[in-house]
């Protein structure tokens, strides 16, 4: 992907397959937080003195997407490092930020390889840069691009405009279901651990735990990582964990009228039902919010303080609830 060449580092524009092995197995959590690039000034075609450049996080993920755009093209790819994280939620952490800019503009001897002073950035990264900052220190004017990375041959080719819908943020349908399956592993790695208790104490005769625990659980999380990011915008409210928690609620009815149809739990087992699976299901979909461009940093940390406390009640209280109904 990168090659040196003297002082510079050349980046090519086409994705290997082991690129795009890597980018899955991101996508599924495999190696994420390895998943980067060295930080530094990389070479695109054979960029001059006139050349554009353009600036992005090392999360591998985003520059792939960045470098496949490039086709054809002569710029400079100056790469941030963010500690491997993409250039939204490092914007919002602070390492997508003005000290690491400034650094990377003066390490690079950037200024004796261009004779503008023009950087182009991500708009996504605006809230972690402060511009009139980054001119003051370092002489360069900063300029936002488009808020996707297939919308910058437009922006290089129509003197750094943009059409209206190219600065706006969009979370469709598709965008949310790439996300969703590194939110089922970290699910399924927190649960495994859950199910691997479960079956000692069932073992040792200390908790009940029937099939219907497990599969209950299961649905749970189903619920939470998978369905109601979909669903996102269009169930009620606007706190994550309010949403899955109704997502939840709709799989513990659903669940509690087959097995009560069947037969085969009794009404309290049914209860710890409704307050252990919907709780699971609230928890899993508020561990979206890190994903989803439909919150603030303030925004999760203040339903985090109000909706875990009640989270681990529902979870407290349906347990002993549900051990209790064994014993009834």
């Amino acid at each position: 992907m990168a090659v040196c060449c003297g002082e510079n580092q050349i980046l090519s524009t086409s994705l290997t397959i082991k690129d795009r092995i890597g980018s899955w197995k991101a996508r599924w959590g495999i190696g994420r937080m390895e998943y980067s690039i060295d930080p530094g000034l990389y070479s695109v075609g054979s960029p001059h003195e006139h050349s554009p450049i353009l600036v992005t996080s090392n999360y591998k993920m985003t520059v792939d997407r960045v470098r496949k755009n490039l086709g054809g093209r002569d710029l400079w790819l100056m790469i941030l490092d963010t500690e491997g994280i993409n250039v939204w939620c490092a914007a919002g952490k602070g390492t997508f930020g003005t000290e690491e800019l400034v650094y990377r503009i003066n390490e690079s001897e950037l200024r004796e390889k261009v004779t503008h002073r023009e950087l182009i950035l991500p708009q996504l990264g605006a809230t972690g840069v402060s511009a009139h900052e980054v001119r003051k220190r370092s002489g360069f004017k900063v300029i936002y691009g488009p808020v996707r990375a297939e919308d910058i041959p437009y922006f290089l080719d129509n003197g750094l405009t943009l059409k209206a819908d190219m600065r706006k943020v969009r979370f469709t349908i598709l965008d949310r279901l790439v996300l969703t399956p590194v939110e089922i592993v970290i699910a399924m790695e927190l649960m495994l651990k859950v199910f691997g208790a479960m079956a000692i104490f069932s073992a040792l005769g200390i908790l009940p735990v029937e099939r219907a625990d497990y599969l209950g659980l299961l649905g749970a999380i189903l619920m939470g990582a998978l369905i109601s990011p979909l669903l996102l915008p269009w169930i009620p409210g606007r706190a994550f964990s309010f949403k899955g928690m109704l997502t939840g609620l709709i799989w513990a009815i659903s669940a509690s009228l087959f097995l009560f149809s069947k037969g085969i739990a009794n009404w309290l087992q049914l209860f710890s039902y409704m307050l252990i699976l919907p709780s699971l299901s609230a928890f899993f979909t508020m561990n979206f919010t890190g994903s989803s461009t439909y919150t603030s940093l303030s925004g999760v940390e203040k339903e985090m303080k109000t909706a875990l406390p009640l989270i681990i009640a529902a979870l407290t209280a349906g347990t002993i609830i549900r051990i209790v109904s064994y014993y009834i």
